[in-house]
């Protein structure tokens, strides 16, 4: 999504890069839908969490998970409704705990929970007319928010400073956050210079790698990143080149490895244990094993969303239960369970509890 129009109308985007699909059962387990198969099964529980009156969703983003098992929900949120949260909280049980963060209202994009010395803190970054990205409590209060970074020398002239929307290249559009063991952090630029950033411990912009291009180190809507610690696996950065539906690997200096080709979209990444887990805008949810081997694809309703249904993503009443529409993101809590949130208007967020 390069560009508004594209967002609009990315469903109309070739799919060829997307792998054919590997369907997986869908059962009944005690009256509770159960997708997957083998040691990758899940009970599906869509719209898990539930806003109070007085909140609407206006199409969900992101997730992240605390120590706690408290799942936090950003949506992008409408700019002329300025006063309403962009952030909600809600107990390991789906209970609505509080809601904060309407200066990203408009453009709530990207959201990760930090350990900063037995501390947590949420990251969060915001495009559209917004602009920024800051860390805060884990309550809403700021501890710092930054803009463009015109040091990196790809940004035009007051981009740190105009809060007006303005898609390019030389547009500041942050999406998501990797955190590194130095304390510093990696931020995707991946709806305007398509540049990775790296800043230090202190919010400080450090460098940059990446930029347009067709892969190998370049890319097209850097939506997501990762740095994947799996055990047995050198530390890498992975790196959601979204509009050319792969991922790619590189080194944590930016230098190219690999490409993993075969998804719709990838939009980002959360690890568990041996599993990689990648949510696509086309409708599946992936997971890779040690090898980067595809040992699930869950909830897929590809073709259908894709190719042979007009509007799904605006008519709730075109949904089937156990699948998906867009996965935007999704986290792994410390069981394995896996919260999906949806690029969908009306907002969606699924708890996929791990059964297999």
């Amino acid at each position: 999504m390069k560009t508004r129009l594209s967002r609009r109308h990315f469903l109309a985007a070739t799919t060829a890069a997307v792998a054919a699909p590997r369907m997986l059962t869908a059962q009944k387990s005690d009256k509770q839908l159960v997708i997957g198969e083998g040691e990758h099964r899940y009970e599906v529980h869509h719209n898990w969490a539930q806003l109070p009156a007085q909140y609407t969703w206006q199409t969900t983003h992101n997730v992240a998970v605390d120590r706690d098992q408290n799942l936090y929900v950003i949506h992008e949120g409408r700019e002329n409704l300025k006063d309403h949260p962009s952030i909600f909280v809600f107990d390991p049980k789906g209970k609505f705990i509080r809601a904060f963060g309407k200066q990203f209202q408009g453009g709530g994009h990207g959201i990760e929970v930090r350990n900063e010395g037995g501390k947590e803190f949420l990251y969060v970054c915001a495009y559209q007319q917004v602009k920024a990205f800051a860390k805060l409590t884990l309550t809403g209060e700021v501890v710092w928010e930054k803009y463009a970074p015109m040091d990196s020398g790809v940004y035009a002239k007051d981009e740190d400073k105009v809060r007006v929307k303005r898609w390019g290249r030389d547009a500041f559009m942050p999406t998501n956050f990797a955190f590194l063991d130095d304390g510093g952090f990696l931020l995707t630029d991946g709806y305007g210079s398509f540049h990775v950033h790296r800043y230090d411990k202190n919010g400080n912009w450090v460098s940059k790698f990446g930029g347009p291009g067709k892969g190998e180190g370049t890319f097209q809507t850097p939506h997501g990143i990762w740095i994947d610690r799996r055990p047995g696996r050198e530390q890498r950065v992975v790196v959601c080149d979204r509009a050319n539906h792969t991922l790619q690997y590189l080194t944590l200096d930016g230098k190219y490895i690999e490409t993993l080709k075969g998804y719709g979209l990838p939009a980002n990444l959360d690890s568990w244990k041996d599993l990689l887990l990648v949510p696509e805008l086309h409708a599946r949810i992936t997971l890779l094993n040690s090898k980067n081997e595809v040992v699930a694809r869950l909830g897929e309703d590809v073709e259908r969303v894709t190719k042979l249904v007009k509007d799904v993503r605006g008519d709730s009443a075109k949904w089937i239960d156990g699948k998906f529409i867009h996965p935007h993101d999704a986290c792994f809590d410390a069981a394995g369970n896996i919260f999906v949130a949806e690029w969908v208007a009306t907002g969606r967020v699924t708890k996929l509890r791990k059964v297999g």
